[in-house]
């Protein structure tokens, strides 16, 4: 793997460079495309176009790399560390150093990716919240503040979540090789205030710093977005939107309270129900129709990632195209333990392949019926190519990806009432599969908790959310067992939470900021061993 030669901070403090984002300014920016907070507070038609670039920017490919396409590339990444999704082992897999567990230091490109991707995400949402006055903006102008606040509440929870330093059972005192005590540290707060001479010496923050500086932003989010005139067909988040962040940031703080009103307050506010079984299922709309989410990214005809035919979530994640990666050999596929415990009776079952004379086999559907020979047994029939066309990349993939959706969200109250009081939530989970999953559904189990995460985890399988839950709650990831469908060479099995969900902050970030050196997180590559074999 390449090792990284170039600074973040280098990036984030001499001018973010947005013009990949902002390809509507015209004369408003210089040819160069580098955008600075003073321009763009003379500017309303700059502010509104680095605005409309938010959720541009999260459909960017970063440097060249196939395993680099943006926000989806991140969630992709964090699916693969878990143990609900296999990819084919294949030499087109791209993601294959997070299943393996390699690379995964401070040195290596693979991780500079992930940290710049959210950190330049940052910067876009700093200079749209530093470009507007509360005091003299206009409404319009609060409603993009309030945006501001939105991505960068979403993007630090996300990294957050992913950096901070959870105990694990190889590393139970979370010390890192120079014996520092991690625990709890995440990573460092960048603002629209700080400068770059702050910027050198800013450490790692605190989970409780975190959390602080997360609600307060989802505080103002929550003031301002409702200013906002349309979320753009949900390529905006909303109010809801932040109802839904909020829950989840409840619960990463274990606020199970506060996550249960933020959940409901979040379906309220959505006011539509879960996707139908008919919608789901649609070979030519199913999970590609952004208007059956809360939030989401829809790619255009005229995106680069479109263009690149290859280099986008279609290829990847639909297994049913001629031309995708997935469709030439990696193949997206549920594990096969999770496969078995999902009820006959939940259509959701339906929505992987099933073994051959399995009484299921006969309600898979196929864009095509070629692809029932060519997917692997639990290959995914989830996410479609657009209109079902799976030659033709210039219409396939001008798809979208789902962010949020309502259905987390009962999870998540779910999961909430349940810790808060015994029953409640195996009661609202028995209420939401009756009503939208599986009408014959029953649970006779001890364990709760165990059963509402199992659910969410089918539920939003391949969006990137069960990484978080594994991490949060100490979940053992189970990849060698009798009749896996992983490769012998990602058969981990964990004993809790995976030391590989400990991100870890890139070396010159160390060497850019004193604050953080000898603090960093500590390798987690190949520290678990391999898990049984297959018979």
């Amino acid at each position: 793997m390449k090792k990284i030669n170039k600074s973040i901070y280098g990036v984030l403090f001499a001018g973010l460079t947005l013009s990949a984002m902002t390809s509507c300014i015209e004369e408003s920016i210089p040819q160069s495309g580098s955008v600075t907070q003073k321009m763009l507070e003379g500017s309303s038609t700059a502010t509104a176009s680095v605005v409309n670039g938010l959720p541009a920017y999260g459909k960017q490919q970063w440097r060249s790399g196939h395993w680099a396409y943006g926000i989806s590339a991140i969630m992709r990444i964090r699916d693969i560390m878990a143990d609900d999704y296999v990819v084919v082992d294949h030499d087109y897999n791209q993601f294959s150093p997070w299943a393996a567990t390699v690379y995964l230091g401070p040195s290596y490109l693979i991780g500079q990716f992930v940290s710049s991707y959210y950190y330049n995400y940052v910067l876009a949402s700093n200079l749209v919240i530093g470009a507007v006055n509360a005091e003299k903006a206009t409404k319009e102008q609060l409603g993009y503040l309030g945006l501001g606040y939105a991505y960068r509440a979403a993007n630090y929870l996300d990294m957050a979540r992913m950096y901070e330093f959870l105990p694990t059972d190889i590393n139970p005192e979370c010390k890192n090789e120079q014996g520092f005590n991690v625990k709890n540290l995440t990573c460092p707060i960048v603002t629209d205030t700080l400068s770059e001479k702050a910027s050198r010496n800013n450490p790692r923050a605190s989970h409780e710093e975190m959390f602080k500086f997360i609600e307060s932003d989802l505080n103002n989010a929550e003031k301002y977005i409702v200013n906002l005139e349309s979320n753009k067909n949900n390529t905006l988040p909303n109010l809801a939107v932040v109802y839904g962040l909020k829950a989840r940031l409840y619960m990463w703080n274990e606020d199970y309270a506060q996550a249960k009103e933020y959940a409901r307050k979040a379906i309220d506010t959505y006011g539509k129900a879960p996707i139908s079984e008919e919608d789901a299922t649609d070979v030519k709309k199913g999970f590609n129709d952004i208007t059956k989410w809360m939030w989401g990214g829809q790619y255009t005809s005229e995106d680069a990632a479109v263009k690149t035919g290859i280099v986008n979530f279609t290829s990847f994640a639909s297994n049913e195209t001629l031309f995708g990666y997935a469709g030439a050999g990696p193949m997206n596929m549920i594990g096969k333990s999770f496969y078995d415990r999902i009820s006959n009776t939940d259509w959701r079952k339906t929505m992987w392949k099933a073994p051959e004379g399995s009484p299921l086999e006969a309600k898979n559907k196929y864009v095509d019926q070629r692809f029932k020979g060519k997917l692997p047994t639990y290959g995914s029939l989830k996410f479609r190519p657009n209109q079902g066309n799976f030659a033709e990349s210039s219409i396939a993939v001008v798809s979208a990806y789902p962010l949020m959706r309502v259905e987390e969200m009962y999870f998540i109250e779910a999961e909430a009432a349940e810790r808060v009081a015994a029953g409640s939530g195996i009661a609202l989970l028995e209420k939401f599969m009756k009503t939208y999953r599986d009408k014959k559904y029953t649970y006779a189990g001890t364990d709760a908790i165990d059963e509402i995460l199992f659910q969410k985890r089918i539920e939003l399988w391949g969006e990137g959310q069960s990484f978080f839950d594994i991490k949060r709650a100490n979940i053992s990831v189970k990849r060698g067992y009798p009749g896996t469908n992983f490769f012998d060479e990602w058969r981990f099995n964990t004993n809790g939470r995976p030391a590989w969900m400990n991100f870890c902050l890139i070396n010159l970030e160390e060497n850019d900021n004193p604050a953080i050196a000898g603090k960093n997180n500590p390798d987690p590559s190949r520290l678990i061993p391999l898990g049984k074999s297959k018979s």
